[in-house]
């Protein structure tokens, strides 16, 4: 039988549409991901609220480097006052902050340092963890955790995927039971690829900007709508061969 789950463990979510939040009222871009600050919040406190104990935000990957660098560094100061106002809120209210990536050079050293000091406030906070992935990248984070596999010279034999998943960063997350890519837009864009394997995925319409906890409470009731079966075939129609997707 099927798993049915009444609030996810771990929700992730793709903050996708920004962009074309600002083009749409004749903006620029970044004006988008400004307006996304209240999003975020919202969404984090709908989060606590409904009991969900792990939420996962993507705010920048690895390939936005590509990005025009004016938009980049504006992006990166808008995360810088976002901490810096919010930090006492998500403290008060017993979040755990972390960010997930973060290896990049290019990354503004006084970002890095409020970064630090946020996780640092909050690092004893149990009510929630907040993982902001930043500078983020499903697939180097596979190849860093194969690296320290193989520096850590287990043999080929006793290699499982719960020893490789100890070798992930921030190895006691756990996966994420579900995915919300906002805009539309269904794609996976390289976030969290081991953690995702066996999420369930909705794609409301709405852009990040407009994203409120009322839409986020209608992906929470799609998702108890669903019966996950991690592969399993139901009983009752084994015989008949339905069920097997």
């Amino acid at each position: 039988m099927g798993v049915v789950m009444a609030v996810p463990r771990h929700v992730a979510c793709v903050m996708d549409g920004n962009g074309r939040w600002a083009t749409q009222r004749s903006l620029p871009r970044t004006a988008g991901h400004e307006a996304a600050e209240a999003a975020v919040m919202d969404v984090i406190e709908a989060a606590r609220s409904s009991g969900v104990t792990w939420l996962s935000l993507y705010a920048f990957s690895t390939e936005n480097w590509r990005r025009p660098a004016a938009e980049v560094d504006i992006l990166m100061r808008l995360v810088r006052r976002a901490i810096r106002k919010h930090a006492p809120v998500l403290h008060a209210r017993g979040v755990r902050c972390r960010f997930l990536g973060m290896t990049d050079p290019r990354i503004p050293a006084p970002l890095v340092r409020d970064i630090t000091d946020l996780m640092t406030l909050t690092s004893d906070n149990r009510r929630m963890t907040l993982t902001v992935a930043f500078d983020h990248g499903g697939r180097r984070d596979i190849v860093e955790a194969a690296r320290s596999l193989i520096r850590s010279a287990m043999p080929p034999d006793q290699v499982t995927e719960a020893s490789f998943a100890q070798h992930l960063p921030y190895s006691d997350t756990p996966d994420v039971d579900l995915v919300i890519r906002t805009s539309g837009e269904q794609r996976i864009s390289n976030f969290m690829l081991w953690q995702v394997a066996y999420a369930e995925w909705v794609f409301p319409q709405v852009l990040w900007p407009d994203f409120r906890a009322a839409h986020f409470w209608e992906c929470l009731d799609a998702y108890r709508r669903r019966q996950r079966r991690f592969g399993e075939v139901r009983q009752s129609t084994t015989m008949t061969g339905e069920g097997l997707r």
